[in-house]
Parts: structure tokens; sequence; C-alpha cells
């Protein structure tokens, strides 16, 4: 299993067609032959995962020095680009008008990844470090973005939903909804009732990250059928960090 130190890595934004393509390529071994996914653009014949947003979007590359292989991913999308692209990803599954109109910087983020070798280590930091640096050019103060649980299954995702909901709900100024048409309620099970330690386990390693560091979820869930996810909606306020969470969110992006 390779890991890999801080040193073993680069990260920078992807300025080529075949460091897009490095991209795609890590996407679609992740989310297409791993997670099983499809979508209209994915292109099976080449093994890239692709679709309408990437021509507009930055794509935030993690490189493995040794291999000079693209290891870890990440599609950013600021307000400027998603006029141009139509919109931002997340639209298509929340009512972002809250974020859209609170007149603050805000970001997307969004397929995001890592090639399994690389999980657990310093891959993760390093590619946060990346995305602290692009934050900080760009004067970001709302980072948002659908995180995946794998499958779609509901009943078998209840416990992890409800504590999303009951502990890490958004402020009311924040709180994107899922769209009506597809809403899934994610207040399941009753407070009392919830076996919590379960519930942790079941949350993906990223997404308790970003609870770390203060973030929290919008309303409902959105099940993504050809995704093959259940998608909740991330968002951190940089301007709420307390100086605990932000030296932590320093530290992770170390």
């Amino acid at each position: 299993m390779t890991i890999g130190n801080a040193s073993d890595f680069e990260v920078r934004l992807a300025a080529s067609p075949a460091e897009l393509h490095a991209a795609q390529r890590l996407r679609y071994d992740v989310f297409v032959t791993e997670l099983g996914a499809s979508g209209a653009l994915v292109d099976h014949d080449q093994m890239l995962e692709k679709d309408a947003y990437d021509p507009f979007v930055d794509h935030l590359i993690l490189y493995c020095r040794k291999t000079g292989q693209a290891v870890g991913v990440y599609r950013l999308l600021r307000a400027d680009m998603a006029q141009r692209a139509g919109g931002f990803y997340s639209e298509n599954e929340y009512d972002l008008s809250r974020l859209k109109q609170s007149g603050r910087r805000i970001l997307e983020l969004g397929r995001s990844c890592l090639h399994p070798d690389y999980r657990g280590g310093a891959a993760m930091h390093h590619l946060w470090s990346g995305l602290a640096a692009y934050v900080a050019t760009h004067q970001i103060e709302i980072l948002f973005g659908v995180a995946s649980f794998h499958g779609t299954d509901i009943s078998a995702l209840a416990a992890p939903l409800s504590l999303l909901h009951q502990n890490h709900l958004a402020p009311p100024s924040l709180r994107v909804q899922a769209r009506k048409e597809a809403y899934q309620d994610m207040n399941i099970i009753p407070a009392a009732d919830l076996d919590r330690r379960r519930a942790i386990v079941q949350i993906p390693s990223l997404i308790k990250a970003y609870l770390r560091v203060g973030g929290c979820v919008g309303d409902g869930a959105f099940v993504d059928h050809a995704f093959n996810t259940t998608d909740v909606c991330l968002i951190m306020d940089t301007s709420q960090l307390s100086e605990r969470r932000a030296k932590l969110y320093r530290d992770v992006a170390k």
C-alpha cells in the first residue's frame, strides 16, 4: 500500500488537455470503476469521467512525484465561472439562493477523490494545502459542495443522515435545501433512539474532516441514482471558524 510523505507530492492547477485528462481518468477510476457511477458524457473507451462543467472550472490536481501520476483531484468552481457554465453543479440538487444572495465570495468544491493507494496519509493533507492556497488567493469566504455516501438505500444510511441533521445543520442564513422534487428528509431516527457511535462510523472520512473544522450541512439529502450515491450539501463559512478550528484547518492544510 502506497501512502507517501508530504515531500512525495506536488499540487497544481491543470494547465493542458493532458492534465485535464489525468484528472478525468482518476475520477473514472474512483467514481465509475470503484463506485459504479455513470453519466451522459462519461467516456468509457478512454476511461474518462467528465461532464459539461469541466471546461469552466479549475482542476486542482495532486501528483505523486515518484510516479508522475495524478493521485488526487478537486474541481473548483467560483461564482464568475458558474455564470459562464450556466450555474453551479450543486444547483442540480440544491436550491443555492441563500449562498448566491449572501453577497460573499463563494467557491464550489466538487469531484474530490484520491487514488485508493494514497488514502489515509499525507496525500489528503497536501491536497488541502493546495486548496487553502487557492482559497486565500481568491479571498473565498464560503466553501460548499455536495459530498456523497456510497449507495442509495436510505434505510441503510438513516443513522448518519440523522446525526448530520441533528448535530451539524447549517445556520438559517446558509441553510440550502435539497430541491423539492428530490428532497429526502435526513431527520429519520429520533435523537433518543440514535446509536451515535454507529452513525459516526458510517460517515465518510472526507465529510468528517469538514465537520471537524466547522463545516455544516444543508437541509435534506439528494439521492443520485446515476452516481449511485446519496448526497448532502456541505458548507463552511471561513469567518465563523473559531481559533481552535482555524488552527486545525491550517494544520490539516500543511
